[in-house]
């Protein structure tokens, strides 16, 4: 009777053992083959500019002229989206400039832009110098990272190695053989899975990535087991040895 019960007991933490190897993942995986929708990723250049689109908060900095910048960078009101002082772009792709009135800058390049207002400023401004700033361009970090959040960017370009080291790179589990990027295109959202385990895919790989995309670094299979160890097979164990030793004050020979 007694063997049995031991037996009994050693098969239970072994069914337990077991049952906790299941991982769960927040995006289903694919296997991480190749699809069409890679070429949006992988044909991006080191030449691409944003296009300002709705709800993108600018500054505007115009030299010497403080009196119709907005968040300027040439004076001492300089600001950023954290202060409050910008141009937001409206429903209708406008902003309004003092002097100038509403102007379209949506589906333009910063470049554009600068054109565009630099050409009505000249109207009242002779040769006038300014700045356009894109204060909102960010990017989201998943997933198996040291600091997941927001990240800023301030320059034009920027590879995934780098957006990870402004997360400051991998955590424990993160898994740098199953990269997810994910950007939408024409209001439908895109992906592509990158392995950056491999040297010989390093420079494929190592993409481009764009305002508005979502970095999900996926979690290796060992973050599961240990977080059930702790939460179920420790406590569990436990309870076995709690009763190995009630069963051993009792029955001496067990």
């Amino acid at each position: 009777m007694v063997p049995s019960l031991r037996f009994f007991l050693i098969g239970l933490l072994a069914f337990i053992l077991l049952s906790s190897c299941k991982t769960q993942r927040l995006f289903e995986e694919d296997k991480y083959a190749p699809s069409p929708s890679d070429s949006i990723f992988l044909k991006v250049t080191s030449g691409n500019q944003y296009i300002i689109r709705k709800d993108d908060k600018l500054n505007l900095s115009i030299w010497n002229n403080d009196d119709i910048s907005v968040g300027s960078i040439f004076g001492i009101y300089n600001s950023d989206a954290g202060y409050g002082k910008w141009l937001m772009v409206d429903a209708d792709g406008e902003i309004s400039i003092p002097k100038l009135g509403n102007i379209k800058v949506l589906g333009l390049t910063v470049i554009q832009a600068k054109e565009l207002i630099t050409k009505k400023l000249s109207e009242y401004i002779k040769n006038p110098i300014l700045d356009i700033k894109v204060l909102n361009k960010e990017v989201t970090v998943l997933g198996e990272v040291k600091t997941p959040g927001k990240v800023h960017l301030e320059k034009e370009n920027y590879t995934l190695t780098e957006i990870i080291g402004m997360v400051g790179d991998f955590d424990l589990y993160g898994n740098r053989a199953k990269v997810q990027v994910i950007r939408v295109v024409n209001d439908t959202p895109r992906s592509i899975n990158l392995d950056l385990t491999k040297m010989n895919l390093y420079a494929r790989n190592n993409i481009q990535i764009l305002p508005g995309d979502l970095v999900y670094v996926v979690s290796r299979k060992s973050k599961e087991w240990d977080k059930r160890a702790g939460s179920t097979i420790i406590p569990v164990a436990s309870a076995v040895t709690a009763i190995l030793l009630i069963l051993k004050t009792f029955f001496p020979n067990f």
